[in-house]
């Protein structure tokens, strides 16, 4: 089992000053490594298709409404499952999630792996790599411990870049399309309109 993960919103809580509402954690999982392959090279495909270099990357914030809407389309029949989270940030009330960044952006990484519902398991886990090795290092050991009591959730756990990872690029857009659903914009549903039969649980954290 392979799970890539990515965030859509920001984790910080200036909310009167420009910080996101909400923040999404978004959960891609592939139960074969051939699914994940081949998904991967329809990404791919579709890069060559607009003339992009390889290195040009897929992401929700910068897409136009069209190329998001070609990229969900590519992948919609390809064998993944969504599991996310959603957090209104209005709701958090802990001052130590409100004042680090990177607590409040683990924590909830780490709930949306420990709380799968038996259906993340043994997995290989590729996040967006971000910070820097002791972030990394930190981070990593925090989520084996508080995501993996069992031991029965994570197999290994990798930061990857996501310019030369098109699976990151695939959870990047998937969870920019559940971001878009907590915003009062026009085109807030077309997005994850196109993909309800890959939508596993999208959990809205209270």
């Amino acid at each position: 089992m392979l799970v890539f993960i990515d965030d859509s919103g920001d984790a910080g809580f200036k909310l009167d000053k420009g910080s996101s509402a909400h923040f999404v954690i978004a959960c891609v999982i592939f139960d074969d490594n051939l699914d994940a392959e081949e998904t991967a090279l329809k990404i791919k495909r579709l890069r060559r298709s607009l003339n992009w270099r390889d290195e040009h990357e897929f992401k929700f914030n910068k897409a136009t409404k069209k190329i998001r809407l070609d990229f969900l389309e590519v992948v919609k029949t390809s064998n993944f499952r969504v599991r996310a989270i959603v957090a209104n940030k209005a709701i958090i009330r802990s001052p130590e999630l409100q004042s680090k960044q990177d607590k409040f952006y683990n924590y909830m990484i780490k709930q949306v792996l420990s709380n799968n519902a038996g259906k993340i398991k043994n997995a290989s886990i590729r996040l967006d790599g971000h910070g820097d090795k002791l972030y990394k290092k930190t981070a990593a050991a925090y989520f084996r411990q508080q995501a993996n009591p069992r031991g029965g959730v994570i197999k290994d756990m990798k930061f990857v870049d996501s310019k030369s990872d098109n699976l990151i690029q695939l959870a990047d857009m998937v969870a920019g399309a559940i971001f878009r659903t907590t915003q009062t914009k026009t085109d807030s549903r077309d997005y994850l309109g196109v993909i309800p039969d890959r939508i596993e649980d999208i959990w809205y954290f209270k």
